[in-house]
């Protein structure tokens, strides 16, 4: 069974996924770095080239590969859950944890990390935190019906939350 994380960007699914694979002993991945490296392009690229459904097919796509193979801890890219084909899919092969965060906080760590400006393009014509809002506003309901389980992340460390999403993993075994 694989264990999902879920959330928007900045919340630290793959900071935490690899915490959490090393304690329950299973490999871990980032989809969108996966994504990336079968596509040659980064998100920004494919998002620049090609546009947002482009994406969110090959996004789809490499999910599929992902649940069809053996279990791992996987950090989901932050729209990955949109598509209702995909939240079936996760759904079916594993469990899904929501790292949930408020959207100053998304923010600041946004802004904290500099590959995220060269990998990851803004969304809305917006940016910033009225972008955040705005898309927050249409995820939180999708991230709340996909998730087994919720962290909220705001004042917790990285190993803080791998912590608790292992305490949970292990109830389930």
């Amino acid at each position: 069974m694989n264990l999902f994380l879920i959330g928007y960007r900045g919340s630290g699914k793959s900071t935490v996924a690899q915490l959490v694979a090393r304690e329950i002993g299973l490999p871990w991945l980032d989809a969108d770095a996966a994504l990336e490296q079968r596509a040659g392009r980064t998100i920004r690229e494919i998002f620049a080239e090609s546009g947002e459904e482009a994406f969110r097919d090959l996004e789809s796509a490499e999910l599929a590969k992902l649940a069809a193979g053996p279990a791992h801890v996987v950090a989901l890219g932050g729209g990955a859950v949109l598509r209702q084909e995909n939240q079936q899919l996760i759904k079916r092969s594993g469990k899904v944890a929501w790292l949930r965060a408020r959207p100053e906080t998304l923010l600041a760590r946004i802004e904290a990390d500099v590959t995220t400006a060269q990998r990851r393009p803004n969304l809305t014509g917006t940016g910033g935190l009225a972008e955040i809002e705005q898309l927050l506003a249409v995820r939180t309901p999708v991230y709340a019906a996909c998730a087994d389980f919720v962290v909220d992340v705001d004042d917790l460390s990285p190993a803080a939350v791998a912590a608790a999403i292992v305490l949970w993993w292990r109830k389930l075994s």
